[in-house]
């Protein structure tokens, strides 16, 4: 079996997803209920909230990208970073191609199509990525002395993050990509 159902009983072919199997309801209900760090944060914190602060920290005209940067993960969930690196390693050093980020990708490109969207992220979004990262750390995951080299440097906020229920996250991310798409003019791929 190659597929899944989403949420809004829509057969995903995960092997071969097009740009009809991508519904925004989907991505907001199952980006809702999926944990950032793997679910090891002091309380459930959405990666649906995580891309709905990303756009508030971008520039209008990248709000679109910031909020769908994690979309995938709505249908092929998410690994942490450092299995990710390390299968990138492997896949290298074998000279073959990385499975989970092929098919990663096909589902970014029907999202990419779905949404009218150029795949390669701006670099905004990137930086802001970065920078959440540095804020999730400091205020949900437990205190311990080891860096994350990745984040190093980034100068952290007076202001911290207050995690929404899975509910509240799946209604603002969803309201919040709606008005995205009707005030960008998207209006032919809106739902």
């Amino acid at each position: 079996m190659t597929w899944i159902l989403t949420n809004q009983g829509i057969r995903f072919e995960l092997l071969a997803p097009t740009a009809e199997m991508i519904h925004p309801a989907d991505i907001a209900f199952s980006l809702a209920r999926l944990c950032r760090f793997n679910g090891h944060t002091g309380k459930h914190y959405s990666v649906a909230q995580h891309c709905y602060l990303a756009a508030d920290l971008v520039e209008p005209e990248h709000q679109l990208h910031a909020l769908l940067h994690d979309a995938t993960e709505a249908y092929v969930g998410d690994m942490v970073r450092p299995i990710k690196v390390e299968m990138r390693k492997y896949a290298a050093a074998l000279h073959i191609d990385d499975v989970y980020a092929t098919i990663e990708r096909r589902v970014w490109l029907a999202i990419c199509e779905r949404f009218d969207l150029e795949p390669e992220l701006p670099d905004q979004v990137k930086e802001v990525d970065m920078y959440l990262l540095a804020v999730e750390r400091r205020d949900l995951m437990p205190a311990h002395p080891d860096a994350w080299d990745c984040i190093q440097g980034i100068e952290l906020p007076a202001w911290h993050i207050k995690p929404w229920s899975a509910e509240e996250a799946r209604d603002r991310y969803f309201q919040r990509l709606m008005s995205l798409l009707s005030t960008t003019h998207r209006s032919r791929v809106q739902a």
